[in-house]
């Protein structure tokens, strides 16, 4: 395609800070951050090819795409705060953890994962290089790329707040102690006392949920005095036969209550289950401060969640269009 012919295109791409960049942040100086990193015994050739790397990735993609349309560079912290228009078309620049942070803020705009150093990231959601861009984008621009939907998480408070999740919601405190508060599912609803809820999409069930699922399987099995070892192959396996079904644009969601304890005023029967656009979660807080909400693993990325709130959970309105 002539830059003519996409010259009406608009493209965001959205960047992060390098481990290297973070630093300078707090050092000041190249010099200054080394001899940290050094000082811990890390090493610092690491940070600096990370950069490196990162960096010619940016600016190869910035350079491929302005001959295909406009191009605008959003860092991270902006993404929240941006105004995407109905036409963009947004290129995340990886990891993961930025594709997912940036797709719960987008409206049906079209979202590219790109991968900067595949030897580095594993990229589950970062299908494609900078390489790949050149012939990917004519495609996208055509409609000729295959879009897939995905269902994000919601929680709806009913002081009219709402928070999206693509990966995950967490409802607890946001320090170590107890959160309390009511749940409901339907007609049952019990207090509980607990470390938190974890609510996760179909995307994000190989994610934190896996992890909750394989701790709770080896505290089964040692309760049962039956040895269980489960090693990075069985949850692999696992992933395979079970999680790695899911269909990411499946309106549902998998809830799970953490370390809940029943003692005689909270009980420890509603700890798992799924729930979807007609079989919502209600959650009532009864923490007078430190109540929270937050998404994606993401703990500045919150509501406040105090006593006397209520959130209704389920699939977003919405869903996150990737591009595969």
């Amino acid at each position: 395609m002539s830059k003519a012919a996409g010259a009406d295109a608009k493209f965001i791409v959205v960047k992060r800070k390098t481990r290297l960049e973070e630093l300078l942040v707090r050092y000041n100086t190249v010099q200054q951050a080394k001899f940290y990193i050094e000082r811990l015994g890390a090493d610092f050739g690491d940070y600096w090819l990370e950069n490196e790397v990162y960096q010619h990735a940016v600016s190869l993609a910035i350079s491929e795409l302005e001959q295909q349309g406009r191009v605008q560079v959003l860092d991270r912290e902006h993404v929240q705060s941006f105004l995407f228009g109905d036409q963009d078309i947004v290129i995340a620049i990886g990891p993961d953890g930025l594709v997912a942070g940036t797709l719960k803020y987008l409206d049906r705009q079209p979202l590219i994962g790109v991968n900067p150093e595949p030897q580095r990231w594993d990229g589950v959601l970062l299908p494609f290089t900078v390489g790949d861009l050149r012939l990917l984008i004519p495609e996208v621009l055509r409609g000729k790329r295959r879009v897939q939907p995905v269902t994000l998480a919601m929680a709806q408070i009913n002081n009219g707040q709402c928070l999206y999740g693509v990966n995950d919601l967490f409802i607890g405190r946001k320090t170590h102690v107890s959160a309390r508060y009511e749940i409901k599912l339907e007609e049952h609803a019990e207090q509980q006392s607990s470390s938190g809820i974890i609510v996760s999409t179909a995307l994000g069930a190989s994610g934190w949920l896996r992890s909750v699922l394989a701790g709770a399987a080896g505290i089964v099995s040692s309760a049962t005095r039956q040895p269980l070892m489960l090693t990075p192959e069985d949850l692999d396996a696992a992933e395979k036969q079970e999680i790695g079904r899911l269909d990411w644009s499946a309106n549902s969601l998998y809830f799970t209550v953490r370390e809940p304890f029943p003692s005689r005023t909270t009980a420890a029967s509603i700890v798992f289950g799924q729930i979807n656009g007609q079989r919502k979660l209600r959650i009532t807080s009864q923490m007078p401060d430190d109540g929270v909400i937050f998404s994606d693993g993401v703990e500045n990325d919150f509501l406040n969640f105090h006593s006397g709130l209520e959130a209704t959970i389920g699939p977003a309105d919405r869903q996150g269009h990737l591009i595969v």
